[in-house]
């Protein structure tokens, strides 16, 4: 069941009882998207609470217990020693039988001197999802023992879009596809592990409620009256005042009127994803041996190649490796233009727009996923063996730029410049 809050016009007092007991104060807080000031009623563990004006998504009542969470950190972190060194796939090449796992292709990477990106792989892959078990742990550990949990739960927000093992698992069917024109190829065992830990993370991802955590262990009165002054934080998203350091009373990072340098930031990433964005698609991103006669796939040739026995497959990869990267920088640049310009049309286009590149943004890691995986599976002498081509560096740091470009525009600067563009027009 979905709640709306009420907008608190400027100038005009307006008194809303939470629902469900109408002697409850009111609570007033901003959305950290647009900015505006709203009431909000009490939400209860099968409601969620939207913003008036922009429709984000401000408070979620559903919430797993601590307890609960920490067991799946427990159960996750089993499962990962088996779904990293046991054998995602197992290729049958000439009466040879070669088992590929997760850390055999980032060690294939590196040892073929692209450290770069097979440390993207590995944080993507390895380092985000056991940061994310540690850190509820963490949370579990600390609040028996009293320690300092605000850093933990200001990683953990920011931690979800870089936990990508969904990514990965259509990776592996991706590369699948791919080496089974070469060889005879079967699940190994590790891939029960890791479809198990997959799972498990997309549960605790979805159910980790970082906003009802911070009211758990650093609980501050919201505020009960409407004042202008009121700021909420881009870190804990809790409403008030600052305290004397100019900073947020229950997380302690320091409040601002809008987050600092975001459109200089924003647009040096997006410039550089740009310019990484040519070679990547220009030059090879993989090289396969077969039989001694070389065969270098740009992006582009590998998605053709693939179409030819698996067209869906194909499309996947096509919409991750190409079309998701270049509609992310021309939508970007579209925003980014917006503010400079102040427009005032279509704000309701571009606010979708943004929430939908942030949303799709990190599946085109896809492309160095399948390459770690196919390293590990075909890696072999002259017979048959494959290899990293330089696009891959150039490709991984624009997916990577990207999605900061994301991350570091603040949304609310879209909404100032369409109310700077009306009152241009109105004076």
């Amino acid at each position: 069941m979905a709640l709306r809050a009420s907008q608190i016009s400027p100038g005009k007092k307006i008194t809303v009882h939470a629902i469900g007991n109408p002697l409850a104060p009111p609570e007033y807080h901003r959305c950290p998207q647009c900015d505006v000031l709203f009431s909000l009623p009490v939400v209860k563990r099968t409601q969620s609470a939207y913003c008036p004006r922009c429709d984000a998504k401000i408070r979620d009542g559903r919430d797993w217990s601590l307890t609960r969470l920490a067991a799946m950190a427990v159960t996750m972190m089993l499962l990962m020693p088996f779904a990293w060194s046991e054998p995602l796939l197992r290729l049958h090449l000439l009466g040879v039988r070669i088992d590929a796992n997760l850390m055999q292709g980032i060690w294939q990477m590196t040892e073929q001197g692209d450290p770069i990106p097979a440390a993207m792989v590995l944080f993507c892959s390895v380092g985000a999802p056991l940061v994310l078990v540690i850190a509820i742990a963490y949370l579990w550990l600390g609040n028996i023992l009293g320690m300092n949990l605000r850093p933990v739960l200001l990683m953990l927000e920011r931690l979800k879009e870089w936990v990508m093992l969904d990514i990965y698992l259509v990776g592996v069917g991706v590369a699948s596809i791919k080496v089974q024109d070469y060889a005879f190829l079967q699940p190994g065992l590790g891939l029960v592990a890791f479809v198990s830990l997959v799972l498990l993370s997309i549960l605790t991802l979805i159910h980790l409620n970082v906003e009802q955590l911070w009211d758990r262990f650093y609980p501050h009165r919201p505020a009960q009256r409407p004042d202008p002054g009121l700021q909420v934080c881009l870190g804990c998203h809790h409403t008030g005042f600052s305290d004397a350091r100019g900073r947020c009373r229950r997380c302690h990072i320091p409040l601002r009127h809008r987050r600092a340098y975001s459109l200089q930031k924003s647009w040096a990433a997006l410039i550089a994803s740009l310019i990484f964005l040519i070679p990547a698609n220009l030059l090879p991103i993989s090289i396969i041996y077969v039989n001694g006669a070389r065969q270098e796939d740009t992006i582009l040739s590998g998605i053709i190649s693939l179409a030819s026995s698996n067209i869906p497959i194909a499309a996947v990869v096509f919409i991750a490796s190409i079309l998701v990267p270049f509609t992310k920088v021309l939508v970007l640049i579209t925003l980014l233009i917006s503010i400079h310009f102040k427009c005032e049309q279509g704000l309701r286009t571009r606010i979708l727009l943004l929430r939908f590149v942030t949303w799709i943004g990190r599946w085109s890691m896809l492309d160095l996923f399948v390459i770690s995986l196919m390293m590990s599976l075909i890696n072999r002498d002259q017979l048959l063996a494959f290899t990293m081509g330089p696009a891959a560096f150039y490709f991984g740091a624009a997916v990577i730029l990207t999605i900061l470009a994301v991350e570091w525009l603040d949304s609310r600067l879209l909404w100032d410049a369409h109310e700077s563009g009306n009152a241009r027009f109105t004076d």
